[in-house]
């Protein structure tokens, strides 16, 4: 066939725009988080290397403050990807840890049925949010903040009213022997830090009960959750239709709803997970501690905010990066903890808080007009 014969390539469609690979990479919404990351690195390698913030167990602290931040910012990521917020997780974790010692201590239950029970009564919670804010049309800002004020005062009540008191103690007794309480209160790799220790690896205690144990005897569960629910998290949303439902519910409901996506089943289920996700936070912090305090939780619900708009998530919705938000809880955790070691005052941190907030929402105002090309 000759070419004159030969049919001609279809003339370009004037609607799609060429990307470059360098534009593609500064509208990733995980950049901020990823240049974040190095820089703090960068920073506390070069002026608190010699302070032990990078052996075991300065790792170790600053790891579990991380997991901390990064679990309750995957539930605050996907929900505001999906165009909402929840400002009740920080009241949550309080309700859910009091919950937890109540049923448990004062009223004697099982550990296994307090902990289950507290799971299905905090993720009902999360449902009853986003059934209010779908059959309302109020925003989710002001009925989670309805919330925030109800879960923090039943959480300040109900130990007063059964105990006289506002911390409930006797956690880990009451948990000893339990088949469920380890998987939110263990450690894995006992035996492999046991032998790094034995090997020099790591440092163990020179003196005491402890003698001949490494300075860190294994992983906590916290970090083994909080790097599940980034995988599971991260899966969810690049990987399946639901998650590109999520983005949908977020970017532009009406023309979801319009397409077939079940956008009010989609914002139901988001609240639930960020239910879940403050509860899976709050057991593991009342077995760490064997005990739960009516203050826990403070702040939490915008410090996971901030986490999630430093990986990279617009406030309107639409557009995030669950690896962006554990990237920001990292950030978080490597400078609450690494002021500490480079003998900085340690209320700076919320200064950091608000500086960093800034320079996120200005860096992803600025990707998200590059996107729509808005000026």
């Amino acid at each position: 066939m000759s070419d004159a014969t030969q049919t001609p390539p279809p003339p370009a469609d004037e609607r799609i725009k060429d990307i470059s690979p360098l534009r593609q990479a500064l509208i990733r919404p995980e950049l901020g988080g990823m240049v974040g990351t190095v820089a703090v690195f960068t920073f506390f390698l070069l002026f608190a290397f010699d302070s032990g913030m990078f052996n075991a167990q300065g790792v170790m602290n600053w790891s579990v403050v991380s997991a901390q931040f990064m679990i309750i910012a995957v539930g605050a990521c996907l929900l505001m990807i999906a165009g909402e917020f929840d400002l009740s997780v920080g009241s949550m974790i309080g309700f859910a840890g009091m919950a937890i010692a109540i049923f448990s201590v004062t009223l004697g239950w099982p550990t296994w049925m307090a902990i289950i029970v507290t799971f299905i009564m905090c993720c009902s919670i999360g449902a009853l949010n986003g059934f209010i804010v779908i059959r309302t049309g109020l925003p989710s800002f002001i009925v989670t903040l309805a919330f925030l004020f109800i879960l923090r005062g039943f959480t300040i009540y109900f130990p007063q009213k059964l105990e006289r008191k506002t911390i409930i103690g006797g956690i880990a007794d009451a948990a000893e022997g339990d088949w469920l309480a380890p998987i939110f209160g263990g450690k894995i790799g006992q035996g492999l830090f046991q032998w790094l220790g034995d090997m020099g690896v790591i440092d163990v205690f020179e003196r005491g009960t402890r003698q001949g144990q490494p300075v860190v005897d294994g992983i906590p569960m916290l970090i083994v959750w909080a790097i599940g629910l980034v995988i599971f998290g991260h899966l969810l949303l690049t990987r399946t239709r639901f998650g590109n439902w999520i983005f949908a519910a977020g970017g532009d409901a009406e023309a979801a709803r319009n397409s077939g996506v079940p956008v009010n089943r989609v914002k139901v289920l988001m609240f639930m997970f960020t239910a879940f996700c403050a509860t899976v936070f709050a057991t593991c912090q009342v077995m760490e501690f064997g005990s739960a305090g009516a203050d826990r939780g403070l702040l939490k619900e915008f410090e996971a905010i901030i986490a999630v708009v430093i990986g990279g998530a617009l406030l309107t919705g639409g557009y995030g990066s669950v690896i962006g938000a554990a990237l920001g809880a990292l950030i978080f955790g490597v400078v609450q903890q690494g002021l500490f070691f480079a003998g900085v005052e340690s209320s700076l941190f919320r200064v950091f808080l608000g500086v960093i907030l800034l320079g996120a929402v200005i860096l992803n105002t600025y990707i998200r007009r590059m996107i729509t090309g808005e000026r």
